[in-house]
């Protein structure tokens, strides 16, 4: 049995119902947690010696709008004993988004976290330092949601050149 198969199978005994499924897809495995266990899987994913997931990669979000649960927030883990890697997916309705911080868990969380509700709008509860991390501190919205409204340029071409030339706002002489 492999490790992947040992942590699943952990985290099916342990958790019960919520975990909510297990996709394998190219030889990654997806585990998805309900939203009230998450730091708990976290915690007991970290703390067991024979999982032994003491690395978070990254935390990354996808947006399914206009589908409910609309964000699905990936925790990326890493067992460097086995060299083994486990997606812990939880999903966030659109009306509701908000998860507990997993900085108590991971510390470097903190950076991951800032990012997604900078992207996403996602708010991490008992986060200790919750600003924005790429854009301004005045920005409105968050730019990676897909109702997001798209800034656009229409790109010049030869056959349009002088009417996007007319619309550009070129310094005055």
């Amino acid at each position: 049995m492999s490790h992947t198969s040992e942590t699943v199978s952990a985290l099916q005994a342990r958790f019960g119902a919520a975990i909510q499924s297990v996709e394998e897809f190219h030889g990654d495995t997806t585990v998805t947690v309900a939203r009230d266990a998450l730091l708990e899987a976290l915690q007991h994913l970290k703390a067991t010696p024979a999982l032994g997931f003491n690395f978070l990669a990254t935390i990354s979000v996808y947006d399914d709008w206009p589908a409910e649960p609309r964000f699905n927030v990936i925790y990326q883990l890493r067992e460097l004993t086995h060299p083994t890697n486990l997606r812990l997916r939880v999903r966030v309705p659109g009306d509701d988004p908000v998860l507990p911080t997993a900085t108590g868990v991971f510390v470097n969380a903190n950076w991951y976290e800032r990012e997604v509700w900078d992207m996403f709008g996602i708010q991490f509860t008992g986060h200790p330092d919750p600003r924005r991390i790429l854009m301004p501190e005045d920005w409105q919205g968050h730019p990676l949601r897909k109702d997001y409204p798209l800034g656009y340029e229409e790109v010049q071409f030869t056959f349009n050149q002088a009417e996007i030339d007319q619309k550009k706002p070129y310094a005055q002489e």
